[in-house]
């Protein structure tokens, strides 16, 4: 056997599929086994490995076993020559497993070997090659030195920026992603350390291969896409603590007691700094309209109610209490902006019609309210709908002016398609194009590019061809294409890469249809950690459906506790209604979630809380079978509008106080 390859996967069913049709297509020619294992992924996983990749020799585990526990439980089964760890989110190209073990044969002192690596925009991978994160390369690497000065032979250590990263050189840590070692080597120093749940154990393991006498080596001679950041959100609080914590393990048991102390105090110092920056950074980004709307109002409605009160109301001796601004007025505020959130004008990208509508929705609640307060509580009407103008004018304006800079994350939805070219033989262009349409994506379709260069204008089918894959980044500057779908069936992974990392417009994205699946899948950075198209759309999920479908939950919560003396003649199980009102509004379950049974699976759909009513509730005196609930389930998940949810509860109220197994 020449080639045992591992994958240990976690909850990236889609990445997964698309990596092991990469895998088995890049085995044609070698003698290779396929281990994936899996660390209790509820997402269907294991369902999709076993229905589609029978040859896969699957390993499920009952629990979160971490990295190293993972695969070392595959080394232990693996019989080939060499060992490939491999991310499940990667994509090799159809010669990588014949060259890298070339290679390997080629030089017998060789331990380990990693390759290049690109994201899924094209650009290269800096971790590709590395070098030992040592106190000095540490210190450099966290306070940004590094990244200032990335060819540096001294600050640019950490990635080993000073060597071309288009030759082959000897390295001295490789990337977990893609790790490539000999079965001997492994034989030798021992498997991979499970101290290390997850990060660090690569560093670890390459470490130990240097110190038994091996050398590893940077491989550029054949490429992959890692869509870095899918297995692991790795802008989150909690990476950084796991990542640098493990590199205090690897300080610990490599390094001398004066270095490891040493080195585990700037580790702290980089844990303290780095969580309070992505702590800091998330709150900034969650607030920072929030707070620019609430001073823009504030100050308007300053100005506006001395102006109402010394120009317009001067005849009449109207006079605003001092606390009209501390107390009043910021409570209209905080109405506006909840309305604003909850008609969802702070989704990303911002929507002018979702503010506007949430503005005149808080006012309608606030004149509503307003005509049921006495007398002397009613301060001005005219004020509140010229507040109203204000909020309108203000926070439109503000959300165009921060769309001039372009600053990701605060641009404007303009409902601009993006222009879309699709590269690949009609046939399957034309099922990749059904995905796009049946997936709701907000795209123009251009056309299709011929996988080669081989096009012949007269024949019938090449006439339906903008033109060939060599001609493609002049037709994405001609056509001002945003998105390019490459079909995986008719063109090879190496070929992708290429095309990716040649294109010049760099606002360009990409996505690789798999043959044969429901879904076209992307990343672009770690920061945007991927896109996918799929047929069955998770519109449950949508954030603006998850915040209606808490907003229901708690208003029936409170309805029905104020009408409970009358629903207690209603509901079957009133005691039960009285326990579920309180769950709900604390958040444990949901007024209505997925029909769930033994024979009954709903890892495949989007996560949800648990529900009271299920969509068979709308269903009465039948008795449906599992291929029905499971589409009643799917309907619901995919097409969830707040109706549904409203339908539901009102056909299955006396099921309100059911209890949940």
């Amino acid at each position: 056997m020449d080639l045992s390859i591992i994958i240990v996967n976690y909850n990236v069913k889609y990445f997964l599929e698309q990596a092991l049709n990469a895998v088995f297509k890049a085995c044609e020619h070698i003698n290779a086994e396929v281990f994936v294992v899996d660390n209790n992924s509820v997402d269907g996983s294991c369902e999709m490995v076993r229905s589609k990749f029978p040859s896969v020799k699957l390993i499920e585990n009952k629990d979160n076993r971490g990295f190293s526990t993972a695969n070392n439980q595959a080394i232990k089964l693996a019989i080939g020559k060499y060992i490939l760890l491999l991310n499940p989110d990667t994509v090799v190209a159809e010669d990588t497993f014949e060259k890298i073990i070339a290679f390997m044969d080629a030089h017998p002192y060789a331990g380990g070997l990693g390759v290049k690596m690109h994201d899924g925009k094209g650009n290269f991978l800096a971790e590709s090659k590395r070098g030992l994160p040592t106190p000095s390369a540490a210190f450099y690497k966290i306070f940004g030195l590094s990244a200032l000065f990335p060819h540096s032979p001294v600050f640019g250590k950490y990635h080993l920026g000073y060597l071309d990263k288009d030759k082959i050189h000897e390295v001295e840590i490789l990337a977990g992603a893609f790790m490539l070692i000999r079965k001997e080597v492994l034989d030798k120093i021992g498997l991979l350390d499970e101290a290390f749940f997850m990060y660090g154990e690569d560093i670890d393991l390459s470490y130990r291969i240097i110190k038994a006498g091996y050398k590893n080596y940077y491989f550029p001679e054949t490429t992959i896409i890692h869509y870095k950041g899918e297995s692991t959100k790795k802008s989150s609080v909690n990476y950084v603590f796991v990542f640098y914590n493990a590199m205090i393990i690897f300080a610990k048991k490599h390094f001398s007691q004066k270095n490891a102390k040493l080195f585990a105090f700037l580790i702290h110092l980089a844990i303290y700094f780095r969580a309070s920056i992505a702590i800091a950074m998330r709150f900034i980004k969650m607030i920072f309209l929030p707070m620019i709307d609430f001073i823009l109002l504030w100050g308007g409605m300053y100005v506006l109610k001395n102006y109402w009160q010394n120009n317009i109301k001067e005849t009449a001796g109207v006079h605003y209490p001092h606390l009209f601004m501390i107390y009043v007025v910021p409570v209209y505020i905080l109405i506006w902006l909840g309305s604003i959130y909850f008609s969802g004008g702070y989704d990303r990208p911002i929507k002018l019609s979702k503010i506007i509508r949430g503005i005149f929705s808080g006012t309608v609640f606030i004149l509503v309210v307003y005509a049921l307060l006495p007398e002397s509580y009613r301060f001005s009407r005219a004020l509140i709908l010229l507040g109203t103008f204000w909020a309108s004018v203000s926070i439109v304006g503000i959300r165009l002016f921060i769309n001039l800079f372009k600053i990701k994350n605060f641009v404007l939805d303009t409902n601009e398609k993006k222009r879309v070219l699709i590269v690949g033989e009609i046939e399957e262009g034309k099922r990749v194009l059904s995905l796009l349409n049946l997936g709701d994506t907000n795209t123009n379709f251009i056309g299709f590019v011929k996988p080669d260069n081989k096009i012949n204008g007269s024949s019938g089918s090449d006439s339906n061809y903008l033109g060939t894959i060599e001609q493609l980044n002049e037709m994405v500057m001609i056509y001002s294409i945003r998105e390019i779908v490459f079909c995986a069936k008719d063109i090879p992974v190496q070929q992708i890469i290429n095309q990716m990392s040649h294109i010049s417009r760099g606002e360009v994205e990409y996505k690789i249809a798999p043959p044969e699946s429901l879904y076209i899948i992307g990343s672009n950075s770690v920061n945007n950690p991927g896109d996918l198209y799929v047929i069955d759309i998770n519109t449950i999920i949508k954030p603006v459906n998850k915040r209606n479908k808490k907003l229901l939950d708690i208003i029936a919560s409170l309805l029905f506790l104020i009408f409970y003396p009358i629903l207690v003649f209603i509901v079957k199980n009133p005691l039960g209604l009285f326990i579920n009102i309180f769950n709900v509004m604390f958040g444990k379950y949901s007024w209505v979630g997925y029909y769930q049974s033994h024979n009954n699976n709903v890892s495949h759909l989007p996560k949800i809380k648990s529900g009271i009513l299920t969509p068979i509730d709308v269903i009465k005196n039948l008795q449906l079978d599992e291929a029905t609930t499971e589409k009643l389930n799917l309907l619901y998940a995919k097409d969830y509008h707040l109706n549904n949810d409203l339908n539901i509860i009102y056909k299955g109220i006396r099921n309100i106080g059911r209890k949940i197994i």
